[in-house]
Formats: structure tokens, C-alpha cells, sequence
């Protein structure tokens, strides 16, 4: 398995991007977005997409140097159209007028639409919180079929529908960020590349029986991915496809596919200096991080993680050890790349 430096691998993603289209600047969002998904340990959200961003760009469905038209700028409401932009982009600035506008008004409720894929969302999270903001999104994901079954369905009918929480804490954000299925597609993506199974309850096949086989979803795009917490984690990937579709505009589970992958998201930003109080927030997520940890730790666990440090533990360990990429996908990104007329001799170079 190939082991790149963090430095490497952004040279190498900063290539295929570049070539793509994009100026410096996107250039620069989508390869750190990338790599940084990767150190966090989220492989699937990490620098694999970029076969499929080749083949969304081949096609007309993924838009460089994008700028998001508004739709509607009212007080703390704002609504932006993405246009099928590069996700990463498009939400990084989206985000940062919501941020803008949450310092004038307290808050900001941001509907964002129609972008390219999105990437991992926890790092819009981290983005509000680094100013001082807390940070409430719900996503849905329009793609060429239904990948998600929720609660009592034998058939796909929902995409994967993160959702994620952000706010301050000491240490770094406290963070929430998942998809609202028992696994996010792009790990059953790396699970195939890797030819290893998924773990019990997270796919069902196409006559709706549990498997534990990835290829025939990945390869052939039947059966799907589960809910997570049963009928309440269905109950929360139907809210995000509401919030993110009926309310903030976006493409709806259902509606005649568009083409691509589409995110939209429906976010509250929270300025807490406003709210609460920077200093007495903190102060608050710090003492419920300790009466938490307070607790005896159960059987079968050494310690007591809390949201946002497991990722901030694999960050450290790769930026020490290295980032592995599986085989499978290292070959896809160098084929892909290719398709842009990206010679093996600039990969070598660029990962030299």
C-alpha cells in the first residue's frame, strides 16, 4: 500500500486539480480539503474522490472556478446557489459569508445549493469554529440513483445525509460529523478497493437481505447502505433530506435526476460571542467534556473519546507515519489522471 507524506500528497492532488481547471485558489481549497479528510482518517472523503471528480468534470457535472449566485439575502437569512461548482469551494465560501453575516446579525441560517460534491462536511465545522462560531448542518445527496434504505425499506431511497455539530473546546473543536447510514459510501468504496468485507448491518443486497459484500453495491449499484440507530438514525437522514432539500432548495430525494452528484445543505452559524459569550461557552463545553470523562470507563474500552478527537488523534499519527492510499485507489487516481493527459513521469516528479 502506498505511504505519501502529507506534503507529497498535496503535491499530487494539487496537480490533478490544477489540471482540471481550477485557479490557484480552488486549487489550493480542494487539495487541502482532501488531504486533510485523510488525515483525519476519513478515506472515503479523501483524496479517492478525486476518480470521480475526473469523470463529473469529463461530463459537464462538475463546474471550476464556480461563484455562487444568491438567491435570496434577507437580514440572517441567506441563500446561495452553488451551480455545480467544486463542492469543497463552493461551501468554504458559502460558509464564509454565513460567518460575515452571523457577526452583523448574531446568527445565520445559510441554504446552500446544487454544489458538486461537498467533501467532509466536519470541516466547514472547523472552519466556523476557528471564528469563534458554533456550527449546526444538515446535508442531503442527490446522485445518479438512491444509495441509502431508510428504516423499514427493502430499497434505496435517500443518500447518505450527514450531519454535523461544531463548537470550540481547548483542545480543538468538539466536533460531530456523520453520515447519517451505519457506514458513508466512499467507505464502502475503500472497504472494495481493499477486497474486505463491511462490517454486520451496514448494506443490505438487492433482494434486501443483510451483506457483508461491497462489490455488487459499489460496481453495480444495487442494494444499499443501512441507517445507523435504526429507526432513529432514519429518522434524522429523513430530516436532513427535508432540511437540505424541501427548505433550503436544494434537489430532492425523488425528483428527476439532474445528473452528478449534488450536495445542499441547510446550516445555522451562531456567533457565540453574541449568544453566550466566548469565554462562558468554552467554559461550558470544557466542564461537560469533564463530567463526561468523570465517568468509569465501560468494559471493553481503554478510555473515554469525545466528538472530534479520534480525528484529531489520526491526524497526528499520519502527519508522523505517513498517509496510506489502498492499491485499488492509487491505481484509479493515476488512470484518471491520466484522462487529463497527466503523465506518470509528473506524478513521480510531484510525489518526489
Amino acid at each position: 500500500m502506498p505511504i505519501f507524506t502529507e506534503a507529497r500528497l498535496r503535491s499530487v492532488t494539487a496537480l490533478i486539480v490544477r489540471r482540471m481547471g481550477s485557479d490557484a485558489t480552488e486549487t489550493e481549497i480542494v487539495a487541502d480539503h482532501l488531504v486533510r479528510a485523510n488525515l483525519a482518517g476519513h478515506d472515503s472523503h479523501g483524496v479517492g474522490m478525486l476518480p470521480a471528480y475526473i469523470r463529473l468534470l469529463h461530463d459537464g457535472l462538475l463546474v471550476p472556478n464556480q461563484t455562487p449566485e444568491t438567491v435570496l439575502d434577507f437580514g440572517a437569512l441567506l441563500v446561495l446557489d452553488a451551480r455545480r461548482g467544486y463542492g469543497q469551494r463552493m461551501t468554504t465560501m458559502s460558509v464564509a459569508r454565513a460567518i460575515e453575516r452571523a457577526r452583523e446579525t448574531g446568527a445565520c441560517v445559510l441554504g446552500m445549493r446544487n454544489a458538486s460534491h461537498i467533501g467532509r462536511v466536519g470541516t466547514y465545522g472547523e472552519q466556523a469554529v476557528a471564528a469563534g462560531m458554533a456550527f449546526i448542518g444538515y446535508v442531503n445527496v442527490a446522485d445518479h440513483h438512491d444509495i441509502a434504505a431508510p428504516w423499514g425499506c427493502a430499497e434505496p431511497r435517500l443518500g447518505t445525509n450527514p450531519f454535523v455539530t461544531a463548537v470550540p473546546g481547548a483542545e480543538g473543536p468538539v466536533l460531530l460529523d456523520m453520515a447519517t447510514t451505519t457506514i458513508a459510501a466512499g467507505k464502502a468504496r475503500v472497504a472494495r478497493n481493499k477486497g474486505v468485507p463491511v462490517p454486520d448491518g451496514c448494506l443490505i443486497d438487492a433482494a434486501g437481505a443483510p451483506t457483508n459484500d461491497p462489490t455488487p453495491f459499489i460496481d453495480d449499484h444495487v442494494g444499499a447502505l443501512t441507517a445507523f440507530g435504526r429507526h432513529k438514525g432514519s429518522g434524522l437522514a429523513v430530516m436532513c433530506e427535508i432540511m437540505a432539500g424541501a427548505v433550503a432548495g436544494g434537489q430532492r430525494a425523488g425528483e428527476a435526476y439532474k445528473g452528478g452528484i449534488l450536495n445542499s445543505m441547510f446550516a445555522v452559524v451562531i456567533d457565540l460571542a453574541r449568544m453566550s459569550g466566548a469565554a462562558a461557552a468554552l467554559a461550558g463545553v470544557e466542564a461537560t467534556k469533564a463530567h463526561i470523562r468523570s465517568s468509569l470507563v465501560a468494559p471493553g474500552f481503554g478510555e473515554i473519546l469525545l466528538p472530534g478527537e479520534p480525528e484529531r488523534r489520526s491526524a497526528a499519527a499520519r502527519r508522523a507515519e505517513g498517509i496510506p492510499v489502498d492499491e485499488r485507489s492509487w491505481e484509479q487516481i493515476r488512470e484518471a489522471a491520466g484522462t487529463l493527459g497527466i503523465t506518470e513521469a509528473e506524478l513521480e516528479r510531484a510525489n518526489a
